[in-house]
């Protein structure tokens, strides 16, 4: 980041820096963000603080989107850049917000050349180089440590979609090995959709078994919200994202324990 960029930021901090109150009850409310450290909460409340600022928030479909509403989302997304770039988020500037779950219309186009159009029903959607959408409804069931965040989930999508469409391969940090990234995850994500075609109950959201992408944005869920989980279903999968996100979930939930 340039010192011009460093200088804009700070100086944004110094009047739009989130209420050392709001943000305090906004992470009492959620179980994900207990544990951490006082430094941490620090570094939370100021990447929240310019999320708020450089995100335009919109309701469609007759929301009601408050200040509570929109720090909740803030301070979850906030969480997975904690240790990342405070410019992690961008490339694009809107946050849309419908009252429950969303249709978005599917064309599908068969082997044969003939068209198919749905409708898919969706909690939440991040566009590549446009909005993110997501439910309140969802929201609102968010950040609880039961393995359910479309924040998180969404705002992961958005991580992947940095070096261009997800696929669950985001731009690594250095010192990190490609090799190894893509043999960890890819061997993880088929074991996890041969469970999953086998009719298997899994811990994990089966929704990851639709694409890497997926896989990716669902694991991220995992890793912040049910570490223990990911770490005892594929642990190489959990070390890798603890040098993606250069964080570790799984120590914090025990040393909150």
């Amino acid at each position: 980041m340039s010192w011009f960029a460093r200088w804009r930021r700070e100086r944004i901090l110094r009047t739009h820096l989130v209420p050392e109150r709001a943000f305090d009850d906004a992470v009492g409310r959620l179980p994900i963000l207990q544990g951490l450290t006082a430094d941490e909460r620090a570094r939370l409340r100021r990447h929240a603080s310019l999320l708020l600022h450089d995100k335009t928030f919109s309701a469609a479909g007759g929301a009601e989107v408050d200040d509570t509403v929109q720090l909740s989302i803030a301070v979850q997304a906030s969480l997975l850049t904690l240790n990342l770039a405070e410019d992690s988020y961008r490339g694009w500037s809107e946050i849309i917000l419908y009252p429950d779950e969303f249709l978005r219309p599917r064309e599908e186009i068969d082997e044969a050349g003939v068209i198919h159009r749905s409708r898919d029903i969706l909690a939440g959607e991040s566009w590549h180089g446009g909005p993110l959408v997501l439910s309140l409804a969802d929201v609102e069931a968010s950040g609880r440590a039961d393995g359910f965040n479309v924040v998180l989930h969404e705002f992961a999508h958005k991580l992947d979609m940095l070096n261009g469409d997800a696929n669950g391969f985001p731009p690594l940090h250095r010192g990190m090995n490609a090799a190894a990234w893509a043999a960890d995850f890819g061997s993880a994500y088929e074991d996890f959709c041969a469970r999953v075609d086998a009719g298997e109950d899994t811990a994990i959201d089966p929704y990851a078994s639709s694409e890497p992408a997926e896989f990716f944005a669902v694991l991220s869920e995992a890793f912040f919200e049910l570490p223990h989980v990911l770490y005892a279903e594929y642990p190489a999968v959990y070390r890798q994202m603890e040098l993606f996100y250069r964080q570790a979930p799984l120590a914090r939930m025990r040393r909150d324990a």
